[in-house]
């Protein structure tokens, strides 16, 4: 009887019992010369109160997800600024979100490498493996003018299935979000979102969080 109580012990506090990571979430933002001061902070004040979204909160903390943030530009400059931040509580998300709205920006006045903010991503990455779903957000005003192309990356981010989803924020006639479509998003489900102007980039990346955060709970527009 006792041989059968410890049994069934085990059995409950197994994989079924522990939820673990399902979500590693890497925010890949744009500190290229393109941006300036005022567009930087609204980039990180956008994001501070899209995770601030109650359906945003539920859903980091539903997937006891880890979120990290990359500020990224031209090659080799590329920054882990917010270290990889475990999510349980709400209290979890009010701090993510305050260290994202107050981190300071490392770089200006360097060009586009969007190849490697996604190597620097997959790096970030390998120190979370317990993590079911790996996606990389990358926000971003222009196409990649440097380094390696995105598409380059699409091999390997597959062999490790990460998911690349985009928000585009169009300033001028380049077509970002076209560019984006056709060279950055991969694996199933992959999307961009158009921001019209930094203006918009408040409302665009609540919504780009709330879905790609609630992807696998419900089918949000």
């Amino acid at each position: 009887m006792i041989r059968l109580l410890t049994s069934t012990l085990v059995l409950i506090s197994g994989p079924c019992a522990a939820v673990a990571c399902q979500l590693a979430l890497v925010l890949a933002v744009d500190v290229s010369g393109s941006v300036d001061d005022r567009e930087y902070q609204v980039q990180m004040q956008g994001l501070a109160a899209a995770l601030r979204d109650g359906i945003v909160i539920d859903a980091l903390i539903e997937q006891e997800a880890q979120v990290t943030l990359i500020q990224w530009t031209g090659s080799s400059r590329q920054r882990q600024t917010v270290p990889w931040t475990g999510v349980r509580t709400a209290d979890d998300v009010e701090a993510l979100a305050e260290t994202i709205a107050t981190n300071r920006r490392v770089w200006r006045n360097y060009s586009t490498a969007i190849g490697e903010a996604l190597i620097a991503a997959e790096d970030a990455l390998a120190a979370v493996p317990q993590c079911k779903r790996r996606v990389i957000d990358v926000s971003g005003d222009g196409i990649s003018n440097e380094g390696i192309l995105p598409r380059a990356r699409h091999a390997a981010l597959a062999a490790k299935e990460v998911t690349v989803n985009a928000l585009a924020i169009e300033t001028d006639d380049e077509d970002v979000t076209g560019w984006f479509y056709e060279n950055l998003i991969r694996g199933e489900g992959a999307f961009v979102i158009t921001a019209n102007g930094f203006e918009d980039y408040p409302a665009q990346i609540r919504r780009k969080l709330q879905r790609e955060t609630t992807r696998q709970l419900s089918h949000l527009p």
